[in-house]
């Protein structure tokens, strides 16, 4: 989807009455061989308040590229009631390191959950959602996919438009997992340390089953099911 407007530049901490949306062809092209710092830099100097971060905590990677472009960035955590401790742990540690602008959004206390109501209920109540809310008023937003993360993600490019209409930033869609290891091992970058139980991918305990098996990364979640996706990135 391509979307031409003419760039507007935005001083940091202003947030846009009717923000630009910028050529996303052009744009892709340009960044497809970029690092990721690159990237993030353009998208704060693009978007200002009106950009966010989300991440899941399962490691700081794209917490920690982003903090070097702008430390006040806004880092969005969805606390789902479900994450195990290492990933809450993982959370503590990077608010200790990093002094983070972070918002938390839980969902509703009512909201349903994986054993009453299934996976795509539970997933829906306690990711989507509150992701809606924190993306309310914002223009563009921070994610950590991967193309060889698998499955559906192998063609996310560097700059989308959503379902809401924002635009969704992915600065390391062209990394490989040698680039990220890499940054993590020079950067000392947190990781869960579910990883060197042989998880790959950390989401919610409770579909979270096992630890990766083969090939794709995220194979342990949802395991026994068709479900690869919690809804957030579709």
């Amino acid at each position: 989807m391509t979307m031409t407007t003419t760039p507007v530049l935005l001083s940091r901490r202003n947030t846009p009455v009717h923000p630009a949306i910028p050529d996303l062809d052009r744009l892709n092209a340009r960044f497809e061989s970029a690092h990721p710092v690159e990237v993030i830099r353009w998208a704060v100097a693009m978007f200002g308040d009106s950009l966010c971060l989300t991440t899941s905590f399962q490691d700081t990677l794209l917490v920690d590229l982003a903090v070097s472009v702008d430390p006040e960035i806004e880092v969005v955590f969805l606390d789902t009631g479900f994450h195990f401790a290492e990933t809450l742990d993982v959370l503590r540690r990077a608010q200790s390191r990093y002094s983070l602008h972070l918002r938390v959004e839980r969902p509703e206390p009512d909201a349903a959950d994986v054993w009453a109501n299934g996976q795509e209920a539970c997933c829906a109540a306690r990711k989507v959602d509150p992701l809606d809310r924190a993306l309310a008023g914002k223009v563009a937003w921070l994610s950590g996919l991967r193309r060889d993360d698998g499955g559906d993600r192998a063609s996310s490019r560097i700059l989308e438009v959503d379902r809401r209409g924002l635009v969704k930033v992915n600065p390391m869609a062209a990394w490989s997992a040698d680039d990220a290891d890499a940054y993590v091992q020079s950067h000392d970058v947190i990781r869960n340390p579910l990883f060197a139980d042989g998880y790959t991918s950390v989401g919610c305990w409770p579909c979270t089953e096992r630890p990766s098996a083969g090939a794709d990364p995220r194979s342990g979640r949802w395991a026994g099911s068709a479900k690869t996706e919690c809804g957030l990135h579709l």
